[in-house]
């Protein structure tokens, strides 16, 4: 059977593979799905790739397109490539030979100066250097509604690293000048590929439809912009129209930590800061972690 382009030794792919993977990395952004890139940096000695190779590791933790060599480099990367995908950090993987290994005083597995080391089983006993490095997507803040904190959300929301989905009547779109997706009302996809961060901000404006659309669906945060006393009243009423407690329960209202906000743009940072002590949270290095 013929290897595809994508899965031969650089000396052996046509010129095109390249573009084949950058091909299938703008796919898997597209589509919001997560991969990470293996890249050959250093060879010493022979090696079945060279310094430049490069892999795609899919989703489901597989090689999905390129390629960085043999079963030598292969478990080690794919490991690594898992491992970076789960927590978002990039890592330097050293493949070499026990002998060299035991030079250095270090085992297989074991990680020093930020370099994580693997053994070569191969009789070829070189040494291969691969810097992998997760792409992940970004997460998608989902406005419902047009008040003016969900303007300011919108503004504020790309500069941290959102994407933005309006959820809003027609005719209250025009409020926002700039926006990746846009919903006419609030009928939000049950699905997403990415993470979702969910903001029901109509402020009088559709409370009851909006909140009701938000609890439907999944979401790492759903908040609400309002007083306690005003989400109680809706979740009452949601509760009387069959909605779940459990499903009720996830709301966070009021929305945002309490920094003592008055303006839009205040009650925007401080949901704003919330969501990202979330989204950040379990993260080597993030505030608060040991």
């Amino acid at each position: 059977m013929t290897p595809s382009p994508i899965d031969m030794p650089p000396e052996t792919a046509p010129k095109t593979l390249q573009e084949d993977l950058h091909e299938l990395m703008n796919r898997l952004r597209r589509q919001g799905k997560p991969f990470a890139l293996a890249t050959v940096v250093r060879t010493i000695s022979v090696t079945a790739a060279k310094a430049g190779a490069k892999a795609v590791i899919g989703p489901d933790g597989d090689i999905a397109g390129g390629w960085i060599g043999g079963g030598c480099a292969r478990g080690a990367t794919l490991k690594a490539a898992r491992q970076s995908l789960e927590d978002g950090e990039s890592r330097l993987i050293s493949i070499q030979p026990e002998d060299l290994l035991k030079d250095r005083g270090v085992e297989a597995g074991e990680e020093k100066e930020g370099i994580r080391f693997a053994k070569n089983m191969c009789p070829s006993q070189g040494t291969m250097d691969v810097f992998v490095e997760p792409v992940l997507p970004r997460p998608k803040l989902v406005i419902l509604g047009s008040s003016p904190v969900a303007v300011a959300l919108a503004d504020l929301g790309p500069r941290v690293g959102f994407d933005i989905a309006i959820c809003a009547p027609a005719d209250e779109q025009p409020a926002f000048a700039d926006a990746n997706e846009r919903i006419e009302g609030y009928a939000l996809s049950v699905e997403a590929a990415g993470e979702r961060y969910l903001v029901v901000s109509t402020q009088g404006k559709g409370d009851l439809a909006a909140l009701k659309a938000a609890v439907q669906v999944d979401a790492r945060h759903i908040a609400f912009v309002g007083s306690r006393r005003k989400a109680d009243s809706l979740r009452g009423k949601l509760l009387a129209e069959g909605v779940s407690e459990d499903r009720l329960g996830r709301v966070k209202a009021p929305a945002g930590l309490d920094l003592g906000a008055i303006t839009p743009e205040e009650i925007a940072l401080s949901i704003l800061a919330e969501m990202l002590q979330q989204r950040r949270k379990g993260h080597r290095g993030a505030v608060g972690q040991s």
